[in-house]
């Protein structure tokens, strides 16, 4: 599978009661899908994240969402952006993306990372432990998940992790899509080398160019076609006539296009494919809930920028 243009959900908050909730989730999705998005991503995080509202607004469970949106559409690949791994045991994290590529017929994409919202472990009972500690358990639940999507057998007694003869099926596919998110040069690029088929890269427009080169670097490394590991940035889009670049928070700006779909399509262009970056992942930014038809534009300004 490719990701080249692809929609996240970032939020739940639409204005509506809970019996609109999903049902708007799904609208969304659907209008992805027609529009000629190839993917549809939520995130994996159980409160709502303070660069985009409160913790108490409404959030829902990554892989309960994506298991009802693979009833609801047929064609677009699913996943999160991305699955924190602190929040669920590799063998069942395993077995969920597995189910998901089953009900989905063959969609899924497993995005994982390491988990970084400190607010939520210690909510909810998760261990946080140290930036080091996150990622060598990624790399040992890596070493427990890749196989297990392959039909392997793995037992395993690691620092974090212990199995005896785990085992994930039924599986619809040899080999589930891997996407891992980050940009940092000495450990996430690396893994995403040594692992993954995608890289989203997190990171500001300014410092894409580089990223890129330091993803064919680490990939000649270890003899890897740097090809074979696409490239994605995830985008936060303020779609409007309205908008101008005075509205935009200076933190943001890195990460934020904006304007009509013409310009949000161009900047997209300038910014994330010019710099060598695959694809893009458009995350929309309303204050009003979901506005039909504006992926639906965007996406018709993009795709003679994205495919030719």
């Amino acid at each position: 599978m490719t990701i080249r243009l692809a929609l996240q959900i970032p939020n739940f908050t639409y204005g509506t009661g809970v019996a609109e909730l999903f049902p708007t989730v799904i609208a969304q999705a659907r209008e992805a899908e027609s529009a000629g998005f190839d993917s549809v991503f939520v995130m994996d995080h159980l409160y709502q994240l303070p660069q985009i509202g409160t913790p108490d607004q409404p959030m829902l469970e990554a892989y309960t969402a994506l298991g009802a949106l693979a009833q609801a559409t047929q064609e677009v690949h699913l996943g999160t952006l991305v699955t924190g791994n602190t929040y669920r045991n590799p063998t069942l994290l395993a077995k969920s993306i597995t189910t998901l590529d089953v009900v989905s017929a063959g969609r899924a994409v497993l995005g994982i990372g390491t988990g970084w919202f400190e607010l939520e472990h210690d909510s909810l009972g998760f261990e946080f432990g140290t930036f080091t500690e996150r990622f060598e358990k990624l790399d040992e639940a890596l070493q427990i998940i890749v196989p297990m999507l392959a039909g392997e057998r793995v037992s395993i007694d690691g620092n974090y992790y212990r199995t005896q003869d785990a085992f994930a099926e039924p599986r619809f596919r040899e080999h589930i899509p891997l996407m891992i998110g980050g940009s940092g040069e000495k450990k996430t690029i690396p893994l995403a080398a040594r692992y993954f088929d995608h890289l989203n890269i997190i990171a500001g427009f300014d410092e894409l160019p580089r990223k890129v080169q330091v993803v064919r670097q680490r990939c000649e490394e270890i003899d890897r076609d740097p090809a074979t590991l696409e490239t994605s940035m995830l985008v936060f889009a303020m779609i409007g006539d309205h908008v101008t670049a005075d509205m935009i928070p200076d933190e943001v700006k890195q990460n934020v296009v904006f304007g009509s779909p013409a310009q949000v399509a161009e900047q997209v262009k300038t910014k994330v494919l010019d710099a060598g970056v695959d694809g893009v992942i458009l995350s929309p930014v309303t204050t009003g809930g979901y506005v039909p038809g504006g992926i639906t534009a965007v996406a018709e300004e993009l795709k003679p920028l994205i495919y030719g």
